[in-house]
């Protein structure tokens, strides 16, 4: 099994796509902690693509909720969490 690290697997994501389609499994790194697995898929795995029910023509016309309205600084809740992590 190969390890490769984020930075170089965007930068050579076609050379390790092609080494997956070989039957190579990869292990994906985050700063030298595997996050997720990279494997071939198999014809007879269950793999199914769905159209979504309801197709949009445009984003223009996709309907979005209404924004939040809080009364609060969120700014000031993710400078706490920050510092709290290191």
């Amino acid at each position: 099994m190969k390890a490769v690290n984020i930075a170089h697997l965007k930068s050579h994501l076609s050379q390790h796509i092609r080494e997956v389609r070989g039957g190579r499994v990869l292990t994906v790194l985050d700063r030298n902690t595997p996050v997720a697995r990279l494997s071939p898929i198999n014809s007879g795995d269950d793999v199914v693509i769905t159209p979504p029910a309801d197709p949009v023509s445009s984003l223009a016309k996709l309907k979005l909720p209404p924004a939040a309205r809080i009364n609060t600084d969120v700014v000031r809740y993710l400078l706490e969490d920050r510092q709290k992590r290191g």
